[in-house]
């Protein structure tokens, strides 16, 4: 999406200056509001040149900044020979190309940023088609400006003219990839939604939190996986499985997935619903914090927000304070404690505090299960089924075209029986997903 040129990239990196527009409701680091995305620009091997911050009420309409503040970014874009303006912000199509008309460089947001990590940290089929797909969505209300870039999101589309007629026939065949490209994720996501509901014998639990947060670091602790560790932003997009065996007996399924970040991209969002699978079928989410960022609070709601997107809000969780032993001040780590009292403090680097970790999941996974009465019809084969495989089935009672269940059976499959229109009972009482 940057369209770095990668060439170009191999002599030199290309010099940007990096812009923040602080609005009322911002809520980044206020001592750096750039800190952010000097990693991502640094990430995606950019050389940060300047920085230019404004703080306003509200955008402006055509170039986000105002007209005052435009010609302040030309003089700082020559000034420092410029090849790129990066946005800590997202901007509007129009934005983008009166901007780019009157500073004479290349003009990119957060969102472009994000999409050029994901798409040169992409490894497997699966990731590739999830960027593609978040890539085209971000692009198809921009193609009056990206028309002749179009080759690097659709094989096939050449350098054109940007007429009214070809802008439309780009659009068609776009929208045509896009559908195309989500009927293969649904068939992928379909897939996984089988593997990860075949795991019932065995507890499922998935590392969340912000990117570089330490979940790489911490599943090759708990399981020997050997993750590649890398210090910067979204090194895992693809998700991985291991087994955890627990020091005190038994064992569950640790899966580690692509990190979040503040304003995720909601195209992101939505293209790796499939890789994000394991979190939402998991007993269990492990949200793992860096406790040595002064953002971490800010870091926690932004997780919160996006894992509410993917309709997680209320799973079991447990908050993972990391990286206590890089805490530059202990009053830190308790008022982290302070706001979270059900937080585990661990140094997954250092190994530390990783007992207290397993103790506090194997009781948190305890509580993942529940004994109920499960009626529904007895040619309702389908659900039957299903239960046979995910509960463990004490006793049947029938009663004409009904049956009655006693069993024991996962929380994380009430949402399936309710939308398959099964009443569930515990202790006389009706549940709910």
């Amino acid at each position: 999406m940057i369209e770095i040129n990668r060439s170009e990239r191999a002599g030199r990196h290309e010099r940007a200056i990096l812009v923040g527009v602080i609005l009322p409701e911002f809520d980044g680091n206020p001592e750096d509001p750039l800190e952010e995305i000097r990693g991502l620009a640094e990430t995606a091997s950019l050389q940060v040149a300047g920085t230019m911050l404004q703080k306003r009420q509200q955008v402006d309409i055509a170039t986000y900044i105002g007209s005052g503040k435009v010609d302040e970014l030309k003089e700082l874009v020559e000034a420092h020979e410029a090849d790129v303006v990066v946005f800590d912000n997202d901007l509007g199509p129009g934005q983008t190309r009166n901007l780019e008309k009157a500073l004479g460089v290349k003009v990119v947001d957060r969102t472009e940023v994000i999409l050029d990590i994901f798409a040169t940290h992409a490894k497997t089929h699966e990731a590739h088609l999830q960027v593609e797909l978040a890539q085209l969505e971000y692009a198809m209300p921009r193609l009056k400006r990206m028309w002749t870039h179009l080759s690097r999101y659709k094989g096939g589309i050449g350098v054109r003219g940007p007429g009214e007629k070809q802008l439309e026939e780009d659009r068609r065949l776009v929208g045509h990839r896009i559908q195309e490209l989500k009927a293969k994720l649904g068939k992928i996501q379909a897939r996984k939604e089988r593997e990860v509901a075949g795991r019932a014998d065995v507890p499922t639990i998935s590392l969340v939190g912000y990117t570089n947060a330490g979940k790489s670091t911490l599943m090759n602790a708990l399981t020997g996986a050997g993750v590649l560790v890398e210090d910067m932003l979204f090194a895992t997009l693809d998700t991985r499985t291991r087994k955890w065996r627990f020091k005190g007996g038994g064992a569950a399924l640790l899966s580690d997935t692509v990190g979040f970040i503040r304003n995720l991209p909601h195209a992101l969002v939505a293209s790796f619903k499939a890789t994000l699978e394991e979190a939402r079928q998991a007993d269990l989410l492990l949200h793992v914090v860096d406790a040595s960022s002064p953002e971490a609070e800010s870091q926690v709601r932004a997780v919160v927000e996006v894992l509410a997107e993917l309709g997680l809000e209320d799973h079991p969780t447990l908050l993972v304070l990391n990286k206590a032993d890089q805490v530059p001040d202990r009053s830190f780590l308790d008022v982290l404690r302070a706001h979270h009292r059900n937080s585990v403090t661990i140094s997954a680097a250092k190994a530390e505090g990783l007992d207290r970790l397993e103790a506090a999941v194997r009781e948190a996974l305890l509580e993942r299960e529940l004994d109920a009465e499960v009626e529904t019809g007895v040619s309702n084969g389908r659900v039957l089924a299903y239960l046979a495989q995910h509960a463990q089935i004490q006793d049947r009672a029938y009663d004409e075209d009904r049956v009655v269940l006693k069993c024991r059976i996962p929380r994380r499959c009430l949402n399936y029986l309710q939308e398959n229109g099964v009443e569930v009972r515990s202790n006389g009482q009706r549940m709910y997903a």
